[in-house]
């Protein structure tokens, strides 16, 4: 098994002198190449998750191994993407996504060719002389992915990287995500709360529930990569996730709202 969480916990201290369980005995092993969305409410323990995950964080109990190797900080062989994109504003498209190459020794030809391949694969061709200031937060964001993808990283951890995105934004960029997935084979982590892109982008689907956080069920979605959202299969695992989630028809309706 590629990552290996094993009876994993994370406890925070307080000011207060009191002590927080954020996260509870999680145990989960992610083979390589998938795609895996830790799906929850706020305060469930999905970014704590995977900041341990990450090597951000440290385990107040449990190990975790990724290709056999204990996490004990983080690694230049895995990338995090944020919602705040963490572009750099007085670098171009092209900079920034050089960035990453540059801090890998690369002669400079092989740094322009490598960034050029990536930036076309998010369709940004026509903007690689822009500034992050003159793109919209799609594009940002896309700068951000084809930036990760460069360095060939092992790992690509997300942390609801679309969540400041206006809705179509945001289904454009799962359809972009999702593509690079199946171009690429990357082991791709993903956080979100959202159950649709849960079911859109995941291949397995990881439900916590929170206080303490908790990994209640991990549903499959067995669907080809080119997924139809209005598909009864699709509508019938999402269906699912709503019922792990014990959201009644209220909820549902809530959520949607």
């Amino acid at each position: 098994m590629y990552i290996e969480i094993d009876n994993v916990s994370k406890m925070y201290n307080q000011h207060s002198g009191n002590s927080v369980k954020a996260l509870d005995g999680a145990k989960l092993n992610i083979e390589k190449g998938e795609f895996i969305c830790l799906l929850g409410p706020s305060g469930c323990g999905k970014t704590t998750l995977l900041n341990l995950i990450a090597g951000f964080e440290k385990p107040s109990a449990g190990r975790i191994t990724i290709n056999g190797e204990e996490v004990k900080k983080p690694s230049i062989k895995n990338v995090t993407i944020f919602q705040n994109y963490g572009l750099l504003p007085w670098r171009t498209v092209q900079g920034n996504v050089e960035l990453g190459l540059e801090l890998l020794g690369l002669e400079r030809k092989r740094v322009k060719e490598i960034a050029m391949e990536y930036i076309e694969l998010v369709g940004l061709s026509d903007f690689r002389k822009h500034h992050p200031y003159q793109l919209s937060g799609g594009m940002q964001q896309r700068v951000a992915i084809a930036r990760a993808l460069a360095v060939d990283p092992d790992v690509i951890f997300m942390d609801e990287p679309f969540g400041a995105l206006d809705a179509m934004t945001r289904m454009k960029m799962q359809d972009e995500i999702s593509n690079i997935s199946e171009q690429k084979k990357k082991t791709i982590l993903f956080v979100t709360h959202d159950i649709d892109e849960s079911v859109f982008l995941a291949d397995r689907i990881v439900i916590m529930t929170p206080y303490p956080g908790r990994i209640k069920s991990i549903i499959n979605v067995p669907l080809a990569r080119k997924r139809d959202r209005t598909h009864a299969d699709f509508l019938a695992i999402r269906d699912k996730v709503f019922m792990e989630l014990e959201m009644k028809e209220k909820d549902k309706l809530e959520y949607y709202l």
